[in-house]
């Protein structure tokens, strides 16, 4: 069985409080060998660590989520710190901007999503984009922060998650440094533009994700989604592209395992 990654899932989630267990181990039984969970707030970073700590194929990512970028203060940032350099913290993340909520002001999610991109810089971390509704601030700040990084463009510094722009949104953010993360609206059968966006990207560029327990693709949708789900991602875009399932898993793996540094997985 070919090995998957799941680039994005949150296993904290209270909605797996019940059976945690078996969901991962249902992920690890159906060859997903990895899963980044990131973390939206304190806590959920702290349970994200305590998670990969518990857990040989989860890795953690610290972040503020912009619903929450009004708590990010001054000690709240320096505890993301001390957090980031926990054992198996891969990234910053999940941060960004969410206009379509609006849960925290939009000057607060921006200034946020500024400060926990010198946090990554610092910490020589790559970063996992949340971008809703807000492509023009999102496309706008990180391309100020990546000229600042004084760094080649080829180099790989984050992924926008769950992707849900256009083509030529894509293209900007390959252009500078990015990887596009699938998640499973890419199996809706109105999801058209994404899955023009799967084939306009290299597969080198992409990485597959649940964002679980949200966004379960077909034929599981409206119930919740887990880490296993991830294969049928990968088949969807297999398709889109059509190249072999075994292809997309290998490489869309190698790609993680690029951004995110944990050894093994070699593109074929």
């Amino acid at each position: 069985m070919t090995d998957l990654v799941d680039s994005h899932c949150h296993l904290d989630a209270r909605r797996f409080n019940a059976d945690r267990e078996a969901v991962i181990a249902r992920a690890t039984e159906g060859g997903v060998r990895r899963i980044v969970n990131p973390g939206v707030d304190l806590p959920s970073s702290r349970a994200a660590i305590e998670l990969a700590r518990q857990h040989e194929c989860i890795y953690a990512a610290v972040g503020v989520h912009p619903h929450d970028a009004k708590r990010l203060d001054v000690d709240a940032l320096a505890e993301l710190r001390r957090l980031a350099a926990s054992l198996k913290v891969v990234a910053i993340g999940e941060i960004g901007l969410d206009y379509y909520r609006d849960l925290s002001p939009r000057d607060a999610q921006r200034r946020a999503f500024e400060a926990q991109l010198d946090l990554a810089a610092e910490l020589g971390l790559p970063v996992v984009i949340h971008d809703r509704d807000a492509h023009d601030d999102v496309l706008t700040i990180l391309r100020d922060w990546r000229s600042s990084l004084h760094a080649p463009r080829s180099t790989l510094c984050g992924v926008v998650h769950s992707f849900g722009g256009d083509v030529a949104l894509a293209e900007q953010l390959l252009a500078l440094g990015f990887l596009v993360g699938v998640s499973g609206p890419v199996t809706y059968q109105n999801a058209d533009r994404l899955r023009d966006v799967t084939r306009a990207v290299p597969l080198e560029r992409l990485l597959i994700e649940t964002d679980a327990p949200y966004l379960t693709p077909e034929p599981h949708r409206r119930r919740r989604n887990e880490p296993a789900y991830v294969r049928l991602v990968a088949q969807a875009i297999a398709d889109a592209k059509h190249l072999n399932f075994d292809q997309v898993a290998a490489c869309t793996s190698a790609n993680a395992r690029a951004l995110f540094g944990w050894p093994g997985d070699r593109c074929p």
